[in-house]
């Protein structure tokens, strides 16, 4: 069974094993607004905890997407690279950005469950 956490700067994992998916929350997306440009990473790189991943970009801002844990990239979300708003539509589901082979999974230890997430978004507003 996945395990999901949320970091401060909007990003979710979800890890099954040593596999894991990211993309940003639903929140992050609302604040962001329509998305209309999203760069994935390459597949094969190598990503530290905290590293820059991918950027996406909305009718707003630009905002860097960092890696919840480190691993190397098996997989990108390419959908997104014709359908950026997916990201909009199902922030949590379709709009994941990128898949990663975890091999640095001590930072998700720091990183916060659902109800601390949905605690600490509400603190925001």
């Amino acid at each position: 069974m996945a395990t999901i956490k949320f970091t401060k700067e909007h990003e979710w994992i979800s890890v099954d094993g040593d596999q894991g998916t990211v993309g940003i929350t639903a929140y992050a997306q609302e604040q962001l607004g329509d998305i209309v440009f999203v760069e994935l990473p390459e597949v094969g790189a190598d990503l530290e905890p905290g590293g820059e991943a991918a950027v996406v970009e909305s009718v707003k801002a630009a905002s860097e997407i960092y890696t919840p844990a480190g691993g190397s990239v098996t997989e990108v979300n390419d959908d997104l690279t014709e359908e950026p708003a997916k990201i909009n539509a199902d922030a949590l589901g379709e709009g994941w950005i990128f898949r990663i082979k975890v091999s640095d999974a001590s930072p998700l230890d720091d990183l916060m469950d659902q109800a601390a997430y949905d605690e600490y978004v509400a603190g925001l507003d």
